[in-house]
């Protein structure tokens, strides 16, 4: 439905003028262009019974006149014959037209029968000669929908939503035209104070009547007012369903729903409590310290409790977090339910760490933990996870780890898992991975079937006033392009909030949808709490001086009422502030920081209780013969009956089978039986990328294509054994950064699957360089987080240019961890201990029995370290770039170094260079020592993995 529509009716939908020299010019325009406008949803939604009608309220009894639809297009002249066809003879008409005639007649009846239709009459038909009374109510009525309409569109411009009173949320002062703000602009809709008090039927499309179905034109703005207007902000007019437009409408709009019980109001005066007085203890003991502090926004915390309290109740088990620094240690004392202490032992600069690595600040860190929801008394899981300052930037983690989690429950609706994340108005609006990740929002193998968004509104980012840090209205309008409807609120007051966010968690759990809760307030303190805002905004901070905090509002507000009484607010303030004392009390004792019990993503049962390997030995990663050959008769076949494939795909499968026949493999099908045989033995498989299904280089074919009918695929890796885990291979958008953190997330889930994201060429990692950067490189060093993500990384001088070229393989080794004083020990568990003490693994293979056996090695691994895999282009087709059975079979395992094993290997006395190198370019080599005849004079050892400290 257009946001455009400004009037709205329920006439039929074809192209019927309104004519009448007594209707002013704008007047006229508007109802000229209502009928072309009017949607066929709308028109279904206003006319059930597919009856168009349109009825206005009358004294008389009995029920109100019918507008039938004109099925030949509608027209006037069409009506006009109907019409004056009636006049003749009533029977000669459709009884419907009879029925609408003889009903109009009657509520007109002060009025003959010829002029009734003198609205609708060109003004040289002689019988018509004014405006009648019939039709002044169709146009008042008309006006009214049209008024009501303009509320629901337009209402959030005048909502009041700056707690401060001196910004527009929307960044513009205009006041539109069509809301009732002054009784003069009832002209707009050419009408009067006096018809104020008139009756006027409600339409369907609004539910501010509640019981009643005619208000009058007063009650109605009055009511539209206290919906749209004051402090909560609605944008969802532009969401093309009708049914969940009528559902957000009959939230909001009925009469009274926004009432809350006294122990609903205790409650939410005990959160705010508990968040207010954590600042302001944090602030008396590390006045000095950075602690990027709630102050302004103190009801966040009650705000996602309603929404954990809401989701659990309709049967959410698992909530997954993210969010930024601002508010993250609240968030995990009041809303994850750290033990205090361990947070309040982060401020002491004198605790030793207990974990190896860097750590990272305290509102970095992220947590997990199981607890009774005490409003639903069910169990919840609660996962805060881990972030950078990079803003937005674990965003797409969240979302993928929250996919996982739903994988590995069975939860394809996500009725038992979902995920909230928190951002700042100025990331919100200023970061392009927010606009990436929530276009993940719907796709097949991506969506978590829903997120409800909180946005921190402070109106300003670190200095910068809000408009010169977007062009947009509104800091979430890049929700509305999946359609989500947006809910701004004024952050002081709590009732609210409370209110909206329990609607959005139950828009989440109906329609499986995002969902934006804006949260509009101000940053009592500077950036952090050494910075001083008054250099750049002293106005809006001379007036944050003078706010009164929200804590004390509602406080006042509730002991006026008779909800609490003064002692019992001051009781409650004193017990958590003893509950602060006696935590801060027990962080003394503390000696040692344990940076594993802020571990977000746990693994039970993978390590030990000391959270170690529980070996330091991997298993050989070669696969009997009889698995090997399976794979390959699946690998070279069409497991669905009548199904069609492109006849160059034929020939695919025809030399694949040849290949197996012949016990050799090229690079696609040893991919296939590392894939396939982790399969069987109960691994899950997931490969994600730009045209991964088929390849960038169309040697994959993992997804086969009935040429005959469409959508319909085969997935020949699912139909390897019967008792296999499931393999998901799937095209993601055009994105790398949003998708790579998206798989990185979903790696962190479980240690049990082999994760895998792929660049449709090498060199576009570095649009998602701050996931690499911030998440994979230092991922284990920061938050002792283990993870096995695997990134493809077409790489090789292919003659297309600077481009698609080198995928940058001394960036990765740059930024691999490299102790040059540190002097192995070598052991019978050396190669293990190497890469355990290694950052992530880099590869750069030269044979297909090297990409298999490193793939296996990733699961069979006691640990998980990032893979980086640089994969060949040409050697996908090259005819020497083959692997024999024999080099995968049970014993053997991956080679780090492949010494030379040709005639230099047989005569080394008569080498004169041995030279080094890795991946495609020993073919290269190995043809130009051949064309020099140089094989017994040059030995040429590959280097199959780059990187170990």
């Amino acid at each position: 439905m257009s946001e455009g529509l400004a009037t709205r009716a329920s006439f039929c939908p074809g192209p019927v003028v309104y004519a009448s020299p007594a209707l002013p010019v704008s007047r006229m325009s508007q109802l000229r262009l209502l009928p072309s406008r009017l949607g066929a949803q709308a028109t279904r939604i206003l006319t059930p019974h597919n009856v168009q009608m349109f009825s206005w309220h009358s004294r008389s009894s009995g029920p109100p006149a019918t507008f039938p639809s004109s099925k030949g297009g509608g027209s006037s002249s069409y009506m006009e014959e109907m019409y004056f066809a009636w006049l003749e003879n009533p029977q000669s008409v459709h009884k419907s037209w009879d029925s609408f005639f003889r009903k109009a007649s009657e509520e007109g009846s002060c009025v003959p029968a010829q002029p009734l239709l003198s609205f609708l009459v060109p003004e040289s038909r002689p019988a018509v000669s004014s405006r009648t009374k019939t039709s002044k109510l169709v146009e008042d009525h008309l006006a009214v929908q049209s008024l009501i309409r303009a509320y629901q569109i337009r209402g959030h411009h005048v909502a009041q939503l700056d707690p401060l009173g001196i910004l527009d949320a929307d960044l513009d002062s205009f006041v539109p035209s069509d809301l009732i703000t002054t009784i003069d602009k009832l002209a707009f809709y050419d009408l009067r104070e006096a018809d104020l008090d008139k009756e006027f039927r409600l339409p369907m499309t609004t539910f501010i009547g509640g019981s009643e179905h005619t208000l009058s034109l007063r009650e109605i703005i009055r009511r539209l007012e206290s919906t749209y207007c004051q402090h909560i902000g609605l944008e969802f007019m532009f969401i093309n369903d009708v049914e969940q437009c009528q559902w957000i409408r009959q939230k909001f709009e009925t009469p009274g729903v926004m009432r809350f019980s006294s122990e609903e109001k205790r409650t939410l005066l005990a959160r705010l409590v508990r968040s207010m007085r954590f600042e302001d203890f944090l602030a008396r003991k590390w006045s000095s310290e950075k602690r990027f502090g709630l102050e302004g926004c103190e009801v966040m915390i009650p705000a996602l409790k309603t929404i954990i309290d809401k989701s659990s109740e309709m049967g959410i088990e698992n909530v997954i977090l993210g969010m930024p620094h601002r508010g993250r240690l609240n968030v995990l004392a009041n809303v994850i339910r750290k033990d205090l202490e361990q947070i309040f032992c982060q401020f002491d600069p004198k605790l030793e760490a207990a974990d190896e690595g860097s750590g990272d600040v305290k509102y970095h860190l992220g947590m997990y933990h199981e607890r009774i929801n005490r409003v639903t008394n069910r169990n919840i899981a609660l996962s805060l996870v881990a972030s950078p300052s990079h803003l937005e930037a674990v965003d797409p983690v969240v979302q993928g780890k929250t996919k996982a989690e739903q994988f590995y429950r069975g939860d394809a609706q996500g009725k038992k898992v979902m995920s909230i994340l928190v951002h700042g108005d100025a990331a919100f609006a200023g970061q392009g991975v927010v606009y990436e990740t929530f276009h993940l929002s719907d796709l097949p193998s991506y969506t978590t079937n829903g997120t409800v968004h909180v946005v921190v509104n402070n109106q300003i980012g670190f200095t910068t006033d809000p408009r010169m840090a977007r062009s947009s209205p509104y800091p979430t309008d890049v929700a509305r392009v999946v359609n989500a409807p947006i809910f701004h609120v004024n952050a002081d007051d709590p009732e609210a909030v409370i209110y909206v966010c329990s609607v959005a968690a139950e828009w989440r759990n109906t329609f499986n949808k995002d969902v934006v809760v804006d949260l509009v307030c101000y940053r009592r303190r500077g950036h952090n709490e050494m910075d001083e805002p008054m250099f750049t905004q002293p106005l809006m901070y001379k007036q944050i001086h003078r706010q009164m905090p929200v804590l004390k509002k509602y406080a006042d507000k509730l002991i006026s009422e008779g909800t609490v009484t003064l002692q019992e607010f001051e009781e409650e303030i004193a017990k958590y502030d003893r509950i602060c004392e006696e935590a801060y009390g027990k962080s003394k004792d503390k000696k040692i920081l344990h940076i594993k019990h802020w571990l977000d993503s746990p693994w039970p049962g993978f390590f030990n209780v000391d959270g170690e390997p529980k070996s330091m030995t991997c298993p050989a990663t070669g696969i009997p013969e009889d698995v090997l050959t399976h794979i390959g008769d699946v690998a070279s076949s069409v497991p669905l009956e009548d199904f069609k494939i492109h006849t160059g795909l034929s020939r695919i499968l025809r030399s694949r089978a040849d290949m197996t026949k012949k016990r050799t493999v090229d690079w696609a099908l040893a991919e296939y039986m590392a894939f396939g045989s982790l399969l069987k033995e109960g691994i899950h498989v997931r490969l994600s990328g730009q045209d991964v299904e088929r390849g960038t280089f169309s040697h994959r074919h993992h997804v086969l294509h009935d040429q005959e009918i469409d959508r319909r695929t085969c997935v020949p890796m699912n139909h390897l054994w019967p008792d296999q885990a499931p393999y998901t291979v799937c095209n993601s958008s055009l994105s790398e950064y949003g998708v790579l953190g998206f798989e990185l997330g979903y790696a962190m889930a479980s240690p049990n699957a082999l994760v895998l994201w792929e660049a449709q060429f090498g060199d576009f990692h570095n649009t998602a360089q701050c996931i690499i950067d911030q998440f994979i490189s230092t991922g284990q060093a920061k938050w002792v987080r283990h993870n096995g993500i695997v990134l493809l990384l077409p790489h090789g001088m292919e003659g297309m240019g600077p481009e698609h070229s080198s995928a940058r393989p001394e960036r990765f080794l740059q930024m691999s961890n490299d102790d040059s004083d540190a002097y192995p020990t070598f052991t019978k568990d050396f190669e293990v201990n190497q890469l355990y003490d290694c950052n992530w693994i880099v590869v750069n293979c030269s044979t297909p029995a090297s990409y298999f056996h490193v793939l296996r090695r990733q699961i069979l691994l006691p640990f998980r370290k990032p893979l980086i895999i640089f994969t060949p282009k040409s050697l996908l087709r090259h005819p020497e770039a083959k692997s024999n059975f024999d080099h995968m079979l049970c014993g053997t395992s991956f080679q780090r170094v492949i010494p030379e094993d040709g005639a230099a290997a047989q005569a080394p006395e008569q080498v004169r260079r041995l030279i080094f190198c890795t991946g495609k370019v020993y073919y290269d080599l190995v043809k130009e020592r051949s064309s020099q005849g140089l094989e017994e004079q040059v030995a040429i050892t590959r280097l199959e993995q780059v990187c170990w400290p």
